[in-house]
């Protein structure tokens, strides 16, 4: 499975704000790029098992699992 996605990011007015490219809704802002960097991995991360948490929650039972690749 591709573990990778790709970070948006720049600097504003002394703020590093970023944006996951590839999934709606993950974004960041941080002092540094270096502090970006680990926000975002974090908040995808925790952003990604609560989607597959709700997935699972719909299908209630008798359901099966399928890899899917783009």
């Amino acid at each position: 499975m591709n573990n990778t996605f790709t970070a948006v990011i720049k600097n504003e007015n002394g703020w590093w704000i970023g944006w996951i490219e590839e999934i709606s809704g993950i974004n960041c802002q941080e002092k540094t790029q270096k502090e970006l960097m680990k926000t975002l991995s974090v908040t995808l991360k925790e952003a990604i098992q609560l989607n597959k948490e709700e997935a699972l929650r719909a299908a209630k039972s008798g359901y099966s699992e399928a890899l899917v690749q783009v």
